[in-house]
């Protein structure tokens, strides 16, 4: 199929390239939460504790996004890309080589970095390269590894972690890098625009001061042992940036994100209900192969092993989002959806012991399948009834959003582990209690998030423009 839309050797490498970015970004997004008790044994530290080796590298995605796009037009896309890359690489370099937490931290948010460049801006090559027919050919393309990463990635994480050490789910990157900024040098087109306008700082200011500090406030529940007053500081220092941002773009001739977006329904329901459903379907990749390993006494490589139905479900039924949203509608479909993965996370607590392995499977499959449609029907609610000129911003967005959720909701269930480990402190079985109070508070916050699809209304009935 990929040779009737691509006339040159020079695209092919192009869709290559840009297909190798995108699998290293999604592997390494899923190979590190086997590894986190490996991690906790070596650095010193708690394994409940860890979420923030996960959440520094996320959120560091969620700040550079939304400049990404002015990045690439102001030094190119070939410059960016490289750049991009490169840092990747050096930053998995530095995670196999830290040697406490803090410097690991430190290098996972040079990760970030890279990554946050490397997603967008390698699909806005192909996308100026590849025009008309040939672009969903090209797009279909390049998103391959995005399902093949997180299919991998656990299970060779905790492979990993058995036969070698944690460092190498790190050090592999290293020679994949190099090879990427050697292609990339050659491969990537893409120079810088003329003309281009002025980047929103003041606007990008107030947002990232407003992420960084709500992310740090959840976070610190955790890592700074229940100081509330430096949570309430951080958390209203947060709001106070996210309201300057929305005075800023009131006043502001050209926002980083309009206000306009946020007046069509779809979008800003759908940002909303991204935002608060996918606290749970982010938190649950991150607990279950913990609570495999410290809660049930799996290996690494068995606990990773046990996430490849998550992921394998999830593929096997995405192509059913269209024909079941068609069917009875956006609004009836991620009501109910919603409600079924509140349900299905919650019942991760059932069981004080092992349960049989079947019955994981069957768990983890139901899970995948109703997680891998809730995301792809959030996602096209969102953007599809914004103008073409909108579709830049909202798609910038969404992806912001996105990174949000995901760092929030790993926060969020590190936070909760702590608390219910202090709470439960002195009986038994404080720790598999711990998890189980998790799952069910992650599982009610998903159930919860479904009323805010109730208000969809009029747009039940609408899967397409």
């Amino acid at each position: 199929m990929l040779t009737t839309v691509v006339e040159t050797r020079s695209d092919r490498s192009l869709l290559w390239l840009v297909a190798g970015g995108l699998f290293m970004l999604t592997l390494d997004a899923t190979i590190v939460t086997t590894a986190l008790p490996a991690m906790a044994r070596s650095l010193g530290e708690s394994p409940l504790s860890l979420q923030s080796v996960i959440v520094a590298y996320v959120m560091t995605m969620a700040l550079l996004i939304p400049a990404s796009g002015w990045l690439a037009d102001r030094f190119g896309t070939r410059r960016t890309y490289i750049t991009a890359i490169a840092l990747f690489t050096v930053g998995s370099l530095c995670c196999g080589m830290a040697q406490d937490l803090e410097q690991l931290l430190a290098a996972r948010v040079l990760q970030g970095l890279g990554s946050a460049l490397m997603l967008p801006v390698g699909r806005l090559a192909v996308i100026r390269l590849f025009t008309g027919s040939r672009l969903l050919p090209a797009i279909s393309f390049v998103t391959i590894p995005s399902l093949i990463g997180p299919l991998i990635g656990p299970a060779l994480g905790g492979w990993l972690v058995q036969v070698a050490s944690w460092q190498w789910i790190f050090l592999i990157n290293v020679p994949v890098g190099c090879l990427g900024v050697l292609a990339a040098c050659k491969y990537m087109p893409g120079q810088p625009l003329k003309g281009l306008g002025r980047f929103d700082f003041a606007g990008y200011g107030f947002l990232a001061a407003g992420m960084l500090c709500i992310t740090l406030a959840l976070d610190g529940i955790a890592s700074f042992g229940f100081d509330w007053r430096l949570f309430l500081a951080l958390a209203m220092a947060g709001l106070a940036s996210l309201a300057g941002y929305w005075r800023h773009a009131r006043r502001y001739r050209e926002p980083l994100f309009p206000l306009g977006l946020f007046v069509v329904d779809s979008m800003r329901l759908g940002l909303l209900g991204n935002f608060a459903a996918r606290l749970g379907c982010s938190s649950t990749p991150f607990l279950l192969p913990l609570f495999l390993q410290v809660g049930q006494c799996y290996s690494p490589l068995n606990a990773g092993l046990l996430m490849l139905p998550v992921a394998l479900s999830g593929i096997l039924v995405k192509s059913l989002t269209n024909r079941l949203v068609t069917r009875v509608g956006y609004r009836n479909f991620l009501v109910a959806n919603t409600l079924l993965i509140g349900l299905t996370i919650a019942s991760f607590a059932i069981g004080q012991g092992p349960r049989s392995i079947g019955v994981q499977v069957l768990a983890l499959c139901v899970f995948g399948a109703f997680n891998s449609l809730q995301l792809t029907a959030m996602s096209t609610l969102t953007l599809k009834d914004l103008d073409p000129h909108q579709t830049s911003s909202g798609n910038s967005a969404l992806t912001m959003v996105q990174m949000l959720s995901m760092g929030f909701g790993v926060s969020c269930a590190g936070g909760l582990l702590v608390f219910f480990t202090h709470v439960f402190a002195g009986l038994a079985d404080a720790t598999h209690m711990a998890f189980q109070a998790t799952f069910v508070f992650m599982g009610v916050l998903t159930l919860l998030s479904a009323g805010i699809f109730l208000r969809l209304k009029g747009l039940a009935q609408q899967p397409h423009r």
